[in-house]
């Protein structure tokens, strides 16, 4: 679970074989725990990826505000 945590990647993947095999089953519906299952996987990517990006997105927007600030005369 770890691996999941620092490698978005991973995550992604797991989630792909997952739905994979639900389809090559054809079983029809989904319980609850599969879509369970389904939401943590995608929770847990998005938020390795925003640990991840994190300072980059911060850098970013911290150059749009500054820039925002110039354009509008408060900077």
């Amino acid at each position: 679970m770890l691996n999941l945590l620092t490698n978005p990647l991973a995550a992604v993947v797991t989630l792909y074989s997952f739905v994979e095999d639900r389809v090559k089953r054809e079983e029809k519906g989904a319980t609850a725990v599969e879509y369970g299952l389904l939401v943590g996987l995608i929770a847990v990517a998005i938020i390795a990826t925003l640990l991840l990006l994190g300072p980059q997105l911060d850098q970013l927007f911290t150059k749009v505000l500054g820039g925002l600030q110039k354009a509008n005369g408060a900077g």
